[in-house]
């Protein structure tokens, strides 16, 4: 008996194993496996939502599409948060979740010039290191790809009249990850060109770390950078650190892009005759930021010019430490900096302080709403049409400036149709149609049980980049990052919120605030986006009454996750959208107005695209692709 109970407990696992694919064998053809993440979606909702109405397909289709047997053994795995990172590829293959691949082996070795055309997630470590004359050059590199990731380490180094370009790089990627560590450090001539480099792409991380330090008449060219961009950060540390005759040129640089971060740590530091021009530098930008730490610092002859910087954006904040300090014969050039149509901050502190000697500072038609702190001697520095004491009047004055001699408004960041007032949501309106595509990543939420043996907190953030192979400097770092603060954030005034990574937690949410009867709606499809469209056939929900619903937002994470909050006050909307020329039904939008808007910022979009104040007047807008609303059924 003893021999038996252990040849059991030995072939218990076996079984079980044989027995699941069986099962999984006899259900393939089948509807659904009934023990699959999403058949127990399906089982929960029916038990939690009240009414028979159909089940959205749109949002059943997120749930996560591994198999009975996949779910159960990363499971078991997420109880090792080591074991689970150790099968990371596959589990994100199974999950269908946005993960980083491992670049390959490095591509050190090569011989005479080299062009790169449609490559990706590359190894450039010590690539051109020690080259003598020649050149390489990127070009349609990681073009039109999602989760773009290649590393340039120690490239170009030492390297002597060595040429690199890269053209139409990481072009319409989705969260691309660039790393430019030591970048032709001690390089002599040669040229770095980046032209139409990672335009038209969303939530870039860019990373130049000690990029061309110590080098020596070395040229570096950044043209139409970052470009139509949407959120991310770039940056620039130690950057032409102790350089010798450096010339660098930011030209269109994160012009048209939205909530673009850039940070210049340590640039030029104890560089010798640096010449770096900012021209037309975050240009229609909205709300750009820029942080320029210690640049320039301990630097002699250097040259600076900033001009159009920031002309036309959205607000925006600058910030310029210890900029220029203890440097000599430093030559700073502000030329109409800053003149954003709605008001930004500068700060500039400990500007051109420390031991001074024959610094020129001139500032040309600046911008409003700056603060000299520590600054150093004022009668070196030229304030020539400075417009930091703007009047209202004055200020209203430029914008009209601006919109007379542009032709255009001076709110042309704000996508036409982006906002609109419920007056517009009737039968036969003929309105503009925002791009509403979703431009995040493809991923899933996890099931459940995986979800539930995971870490979702900022205390735990260590313990999520180890699982995800999340660098500290990584993008997606920065991601998991940004998210867990948003979902930790403290809630606003009559804001019930929620961060959520399955359907079901989803559904739990929704109830508990609008209780079992509830219906989720998204707009059908994307056809339209961009374009004119005529109202059709219009339904208020609940009558047109006020009332509350859920929202729910993606967020940047490596598995589908919502931010999901109560709103309340709104009235929701349901319209047939038409050709215009043909009339013919093309999408069935779901559209949300907001009546009460008193607590929402003055400078929030919607006003500064629809005029008026928050509380004066009501905001509309339509459900994005992959978003949603929930509201109680009719």
């Amino acid at each position: 008996m003893h021999k038996f109970n252990n040849l059991t407990h030995t072939l218990t696992p076996i079984l079980i194993l044989i027995f699941s694919s069986i099962n999984v064998f006899l259900v393939a053809g089948a509807a659904e496996d009934p023990f699959t993440p999403k058949a127990y979606l399906i089982r929960y909702w029916k038990k939690q939502i009240s009414n028979d109405l159909p089940k959205p397909s749109f949002l059943i289709e997120k749930a996560s599409p591994m198999t009975a047997v996949q779910s159960a053994a990363f499971s078991k795995l997420a109880g090792d948060q080591n074991a689970l990172s150790s099968n990371l590829p596959s589990f994100c293959s199974a999950g269908n979740l946005l993960c980083f691949p491992e670049v390959g082996p490095s591509l050190e070795k090569h011989s005479g010039d080299v062009n790169f055309k449609e490559y990706s997630e590359k190894n450039f470590t010590n690539y051109g290191s020690g080259r003598l004359g020649g050149s390489d050059s990127f070009k349609n590199y990681s073009n039109d790809g999602n989760e773009a990731l290649n590393t340039f380490r120690r490239y170009s180094r030492d390297s002597v009249g060595h040429g690199d370009k890269f053209s139409t790089y990481a072009r319409n990627t989705n969260v691309p990850d660039q790393s430019f560590n030591t970048y032709g450090t001690k390089a002599t001539g040669g040229t770095g060109d980046f032209t139409a480099y990672a335009q038209d792409v969303n939530v870039p991380t860019m990373r130049f770390t000690s990029y061309s330090d110590d080098v020596n008449g070395r040229v570096q060219t950044f043209k139409s950078y970052s470009e139509n961009a949407n959120a991310g950060d770039q940056s620039f540390a130690s950057y032409g650190k102790h350089g010798n005759a450096a010339a660098n040129e930011f030209k269109g640089y994160g012009n048209n892009s939205n909530v673009i971060g850039s940070g210049f740590s340590g640039y030029g530091e104890n560089g010798n005759g640096a010449n770096d021009t900012f021209t037309s530098y975050g240009e229609n930008g909205n709300v750009p930021q820029n942080n320029f730490k210690s640049y320039d610092e301990n630097g002699n002859g250097a040259v600076g010019s900033f001009a159009n910087y920031r002309d036309q954006s959205n607000v925006g904040d600058d910030n310029f430490k210890s900029y220029a300090k203890s440097s000599n014969a430093a030559e700073e050039k502000f030329s109409n900096y800053g003149n954003s149509f709605n008001e930004g901050t500068d700060t500039f502190s400990g500007y051109g302080g420390g031991t001074v000697n024959n610094q020129k500072f001139g500032f040309k038609t600046y911008g409003v709403n700056n603060t000299f702190k520590d600054y150093a001697d004022k009668k070196r520095a030229t304030f020539a049409t400075y417009a930091a004491r703007a009047t209202a009047a004055e200020l209203e004055e430029m914008k009209m400036e601006k919109k007379t001699a542009s032709g255009k408004g001076v709110n042309k960041w704000i996508e036409p149709g982006k906002f609109f007032r419920e007056s517009m949501l009737k039968s036969g309106t003929i309105m503009p149609m925002p791009d509403i595509r979703d431009k995040m990543p493809k991923r899933s939420f996890l099931p459940r049980v995986i979800l539930s043996k995971l870490p979702f907190s900022s205390s735990k953030i260590g313990d999520l980049k180890r699982i995800f192979h999340a660098g500290d400097e990584s993008g997606m770092a920065k991601f998991i990052t940004d998210s867990l603060n948003e979902c930790e954030r403290k809630p606003s005034a009559g804001e019930s919120k929620r961060c959520v990574g399955s359907v079901e937690d989803m559904i739990d949410f929704a109830t508990s605030v609008l209780g079992r009867n509830v219906v989720v709606r998204t707009t059908e499809n994307t056809n339209g986006s961009g374009k004119t469209v005529k109202i059709g056939a219009v339904k208020k929900i609940n009558g047109g009454k006020i009332t509350k619903s859920v929202s729910c937002h993606q967020s940047l994470f490596p598995y589908l996750l919502y931010y999901c909050h109560s709103v309340p006050k709104v009235r929701v909307y349901e319209a047939d959208l038409l050709d215009p020329n043909t009339g013919s039904k093309i999408n069935h939008g779901v559209a949300i107005c907001h009546i009460d808007t008193s607590a929402w910022s003055a400078t929030h979009g919607a006003f500064l695209s629809l005029g008026s104040e928050p509380g004066k007047i009501e905001v509309c807008h339509w459900i994005f692709e992959n978003d949603m609303t929930w509201a109680v059924a009719d």
